[in-house]
């Protein structure tokens, strides 16, 4: 399902020919939008090969930490799908939150009781001034589409970009086939 409005819990879907290293096949969940303040979000796709316990000292469990993107890299990101952990969560829609609690948050993954397969956690985030993101969408730099959370969270982050094209069928089916390097083809 394609759209054209922007609004929390859209997906940004970079085209397969972008040419920006920072969101090369990039998944990109809106978090916030407005046309005064601009849009935050978060890469879902950009792996590292840091943990989160890598980088908070009083976490100890091994959940895999993402790039969220080139903007403050020093800061730390999430999204759930943890009802029971919505205290001060943002609701982003379709079963998908954004931050919250965190002493709850590092409560339960320090019990076991949170994994990855229900949270994601990210260093740095994805921003674009007023009106920026309107321009690339008018240059057909990013397809908008939505998502729910399990589509999102049992979906391997190295996988989303290609399973959301081809979840939305037609050209974008074909785009999802689309070689990294078409000169290697």
């Amino acid at each position: 399902m394609k759209t054209s409005t922007i609004a929390r819990n859209s997906l940004l879907i970079a085209e397969p020919f972008l040419g920006d290293a920072n969101f090369e096949r990039s998944v990109v969940v809106v978090c916030e939008h407005t046309e005064d303040d601009g849009t935050f979000g978060l890469i879902l796709n950009q792996s590292t090969t840091l943990n989160v316990s890598d980088v908070i000292d009083d976490i100890y469990a091994d959940i895999p930490l993402f790039v969220g993107g080139p903007v403050q890299p020093d800061t730390l990101h999430y999204i759930h799908r943890r009802p029971d952990l919505i205290d001060g969560s943002i609701p982003l829609g379709e079963g998908i939150y954004w931050s919250g609690n965190f002493e709850q948050v590092k409560q339960a993954l320090n019990i076991g009781t949170l994994t990855e397969a229900d949270a994601r956690f990210f260093i740095g985030y994805s921003g674009w001034e007023s009106g920026q993101l309107t321009r690339e969408l008018d240059e057909k730099t990013w397809i908008i589409t939505q998502t729910d959370a399990n589509f999102l969270f049992d979906t391997p982050a190295d996988q989303l970009w290609r399973g959301i094209l081809k979840r939305m069928g037609g050209q974008y089916k074909v785009l999802s086939n689309y070689p990294v390097d078409p000169r290697l083809n």
